[in-house]
């Protein structure tokens, strides 16, 4: 494998200090992913980086990025020092964003950034070598870091902003200089920082900041805050393509069906019909897909070849993914599938995940009960604001609620949207572990069971105590 960075060009990236050359091939912040040949970077964050610098040498790391020697290291331990660490990513990142000639697409949205960015990954690797940001690697480390570690041939890169505070966003987007700014959606996430939709609009808007010149702005036409974010992205010059469900956007869905699994639409982009398949249930996936085509499109790819791609993404793990457990191998039809959606959750989120739950399809006569279910176990949705009570309550005017045979709220936002309810069909736990003794309650052979809320709210337990249901590893739906 050839070198992501030599040690002399670490160095001259970021005005560093070498103890020795180098030669890395990865470039890591965690000891515990960490993989032979990476360059660890000794981040401070929770705990001081500099503490496990010697741990990561010893598994294998070829050099540390580091603001002072940390105690016990040999003599000739392979460091760049430097005065600041992540000011020294941050350099890494723009110099390896310098010294690449791929195209770049960066994605915002308050829902769907991460599946479209991974639909992103999965489109345009059919079409060249393409690199992307890991998991929700979207702020200010994430961003230079994914930087950092693109090889200077790759031909197409995708990155995830995110945001939690006003300013965030402009200065990735300086950093990425990218050719497509992507925007999936506006809604009421990190509420309490920004105090209105328009205000989130506006920061979310800031992602054509750093647009390079004939750039190319890919929005969401369908939003109260379109405007703004069409506005901001002509200041900066780029191009507009607007995507949606109503015929005013430039790509359109024109018809869509929902099955247990999979998406299949038709749609326009100007006058040219075309037909899509996104391996998840869930119009919100339709929605973004548009997006996809649209950002692909913009970078030169063919059409054709695209939406091929698009069928083959699917979800990962904590975003919508789809699994069948089985409850015991020997008996045929013994199984439930879970949806896992624990990592992200506000309104408008919650509505797409619902209106999953809704149209999924539950199995009669194979389990204790008479009929399958469709449960849904509701975690918090965090930093929404002071009307966050409010706001979790209204979830029960959800029309696709109605179609859930159990809810089980979790948490103490949650218990508005529990007070709301039939107390027939709604239960309320303070704690996700508070399930844990009755987990086989809520999941019987023949059920859908949605497991729902932000990250913070821990909900990631239930979906992991409903997989060691599972008799057999669980099969992912394709």
């Amino acid at each position: 494998m050839s070198a992501l960075w030599t040690g002399v060009e670490a160095a001259a990236a970021t005005g560093g200090r070498l103890t020795r050359d180098f030669a890395v091939t990865g470039v890591s912040i965690d000891t515990r992913t960490l993989q032979p040949g990476d360059l660890f970077v000794a981040l401070a964050a929770a705990r001081d980086g500099h503490d496990f610098v010697a741990s990561a040498l010893e598994k294998g790391a070829a050099a540390a990025l580091v603001s002072r020697v940390p105690e016990g290291l040999p003599a000739n331990a392979p460091l760049l020092i430097v005065d600041d660490v992540l000011a020294a990513l941050e350099a890494m990142g723009r110099a390896a964003r310098a010294r690449t000639k791929a195209k770049i697409v960066a994605v915002t949205g308050s829902v769907g950034k991460t599946s479209t960015k991974e639909m992103l990954r999965t489109v345009l690797a059919a079409a060249g070598r393409t690199h992307a940001s890991e998991a929700s690697y979207n702020n200010h480390w994430g961003v230079p870091l994914t930087l950092a570690r693109m090889p200077a041939d790759t031909e197409y890169g995708v990155l995830e902003l995110g945001m939690s505070h006003p300013g965030e966003i402009a200065p990735l987007s300086r950093m990425v200089q990218p050719h497509v700014g992507v925007i999936t959606t506006v809604a009421a996430a990190h509420f309490e920082a920004f105090g209105s939709i328009e205000g989130i609009a506006h920061e979310k808007a800031a992602i054509f900041e750093g647009l390079l010149p004939r750039g190319t702005a890919v929005v969401n036409g369908d939003l109260a805050v379109s405007p703004i974010l069409i506005a901001a992205a002509k200041d900066k010059g780029a191009r507009v393509i607007t995507f949606g469900e109503t015929p005013r956007n430039h790509h359109r869905l024109t018809d869509l069906r929902v099955r247990a699994g999979v998406t299949v639409a038709s749609g326009r982009a100007w006058r040219t019909p075309f037909h899509m398949k996104v391996a998840s249930a869930g119009r919100h996936f339709a929605v973004n897909a548009l997006a996809v085509i649209a950002a692909a499109d913009a970078l030169g790819m063919d059409r054709a070849r695209a939406l091929v791609a698009l069928a083959e993404w699917a979800p990962p793990a904590g975003r919508g993914m789809r699994q069948i457990i089985s409850l015991d191998p020997l008996r045929e039809g013994r199984t439930f599938e879970l949806i896992d959606d624990a990592y992200n959750a506000n309104p408008t989120s919650m509505a797409a995940a619902l209106d999953v739950l809704a149209l999924s399809e539950p199995v009669d006569g194979v389990g204790r009960l008479a009929r399958g279910r469709r449960v849904a176990v509701l975690g918090d949705m965090l930093e929404l604001g002071p009307d966050e009570m409010a706001l979790h309550a209204a979830l029960a005017e959800d029309h696709a609620l109605t179609a859930a045979d159990l809810i089980v709220c979790v948490g103490t936002r949650m218990k508005a949207l529990h007070a709301a309810l039939p107390a027939e069909r709604a239960y309320w736990l303070a704690t996700p572990e508070e399930i844990l003794p009755h987990i086989t309650r809520i999941a019987d052979a023949g059920d859908v069971v949605l497991v729902k809320g932000s990250k913070g709210s821990r909900v990631s337990i239930i979906v992991d105590a409903l997989r060691k249901l599972g008799c057999a590893p669980p099969e992912t739906l394709e």
